[in-house]
């Protein structure tokens, strides 16, 4: 008859527990090595990231989607004097609006901050909606950057 020892029975039993139990299935296979970026909590998930990545694509998994690559902002810049510009998702598109009461502004867009006299009147038509000015842009690639300005 066989001595079982201490060492023994603790081996078994990590064997059995480490069969048993099971990792979930998320995976990341691959990786590359960038700079800047930060990290985006929600519930129990968590991703880290950066601004700006090189490796563009599109990863899937059952019901969640990451897509890689730079990322574009579009973002109001308020003119002194000028009314508030909000900015609304739309699908493909984002809607730019101010209230309708305002009037005699003209809406124009830039895509880098750094260019001076940069500024372009926006060619799409101003549609008034529910008491606003509204302007609906597709939501492309890069950064758009919108103001109103006073002639």
């Amino acid at each position: 008859m066989k001595r079982i020892t201490t060492f023994s029975l603790c081996l078994l039993f990590s064997l059995l527990f480490s069969a048993t139990s099971q990792a979930q299935n998320y995976d990341i296979s691959w990786y590359s090595i960038d700079g800047g970026g930060g990290t985006s909590t929600g519930g129990v998930y968590s991703i880290s990231g950066t601004i700006g990545q090189p490796d563009a694509g599109k990863l899937t998994g059952g019901t969640y989607t990451i897509d890689g690559g730079f990322w574009g902002i579009i973002a109001a810049v308020q003119t002194p004097g000028a009314p508030l510009l909000t900015i609304t998702p739309a699908g493909p598109s984002v809607i730019i609006s101010w209230p309708a009461s305002v009037t005699g502004f003209t809406l124009q867009q830039d895509a880098d901050l750094n260019t001076p006299n940069a500024w372009s009147t926006v060619a799409t038509s101003v549609v008034v909606t529910n008491g606003l000015n509204t302007v609906t842009v597709p939501a492309t690639f890069g950064n758009k950057f919108f103001r109103l300005k006073y002639p």
